[in-house]
């Protein structure tokens, strides 16, 4: 109901929005507010710098977390290994407002406040934990085998990794990329914090801003909403089934 709301809000005319009784149903349906969103507003400029950021974050933390999680997998040492995973479970009972402090002292003292690529980097940190736990879960069904018989075709550990492994996990992969994308799509404190100018703003940083004492847009403001939940939408809509396999995949051992 509450999409439904906001889809028909973004459909609708300024003067329609505040009739009473409610129109469950625009009497006419106008794409004013969609040209209010990007002609008054840099809605397209965000939105573009959402999409990369989203995508090159998310790309690097699934990179980052194969790496360790094929590692772990690996790794014979078992008290190392509890140790390293305990140390990443902890990583995820930390809210991270409470970072929000230090990082913004750190990144300002080093001169790297207000650009995506440092906030990218901070993406890559606050999900590569997690990423990596999901990422062992998937290495560990993934019998040993494979990689010797690779070894023994002349493969080395990065090769039989790229050619052998990777392809038996890639609905592991898939679900690795969707949930960093989604997480660092939707993510408002660090990018309001870290960035300070009006071309570097990100989706969730702009419908931020359309929120202000005068009051709020509802207009434009759901056609920000609508137009924020389309690049989710499409990870899920094309990568449905392979996200579904990963998860479950990496739900049970053995």
């Amino acid at each position: 109901m509450p999409l439904y709301w906001i889809l028909l809000t973004s459909f609708k005319g300024p003067k329609e929005i505040y009739t009473f009784p409610l129109q469950y149903v625009p009497r006419t349906f106008t794409l004013e507010s969609y040209r209010k969103l990007f002609s008054f507003t840099s809605f397209g400029r965000y939105f573009i710098n959402s999409l990369v950021l989203a995508f090159s974050a998310s790309l690097g933390a699934m990179v980052v977390s194969v790496a360790a999680g094929f590692s772990l997998s690996r790794y014979k040492r078992k008290r190392e290994k509890h140790g390293i995973l305990l140390a990443l479970y902890f990583t995820q009972t930390i809210p991270t407002f409470i970072l929000m402090v230090p990082l913004f002292t750190f990144f300002s003292k080093i001169g790297l406040v207000d650009r995506l690529w440092s906030l990218g980097t901070v993406y890559i940190a606050t999900v590569v934990a997690f990423s990596t736990i999901m990422s062992k879960s998937f290495f560990d069904r993934i019998p040993v085998s494979l990689e010797e018989a690779a070894k023994i075709d002349g493969c080395s550990l990065g090769q039989s990794l790229i050619r052998v492994i990777l392809p038996v996990t890639l609905p592991g992969m898939a679900a690795l990329f969707s949930f960093a994308f989604i997480n660092i799509w939707n993510e408002l404190f660090l990018a309001v914090m870290l960035l300070l100018s009006n071309e570097n703003m990100t989706v969730p940083v702009a419908l931020n801003s359309f929120i202000s004492k005068a009051g709020i847009s509802w207009d434009v403001m759901s056609a920000g909403i609508v137009m924020a939940l389309l690049p989710t939408m499409v990870v899920f809509g094309v990568g449905q089934k392979y996200i579904v396999a990963g998860l479950t995949e990496g739900g049970v051992k053995g």
